[in-house]
């Protein structure tokens, strides 16, 4: 009699065991998933900014504030030095 308490002793905590593992199964899953979302969700971040980036950073806008901002303007072609290496 005392083998069998201690084979059922041993099943249900083998049982409880497994029913523990799964939990956290399920938990770690559950967090891969909100894990991934935020991945997803700033990788659409990143490409709106690199869209952003390259959208401010486009010649002529750059040229447009030059001139407008900075009142930089084209030097005359007389101005101009070249320089032998």
């Amino acid at each position: 009699m005392f083998v069998f308490w201690i084979l059922a002793s041993a099943v249900f905590i083998s049982a409880m065991e497994v029913v523990v593992a799964r939990h956290q199964a399920r938990k770690l899953f559950v967090e891969i998933q909100s894990l991934e979302k935020t991945r997803d969700e700033l990788n659409e971040e990143w490409g709106r900014l690199q869209l952003e980036q390259s959208t401010w950073a486009t010649d002529i806008r750059i040229e447009s504030l030059t001139r407008s901002e900075l009142g930089m303007r084209t030097p005359d072609i007389n101005s101009i030095v070249l320089l032998a290496e």
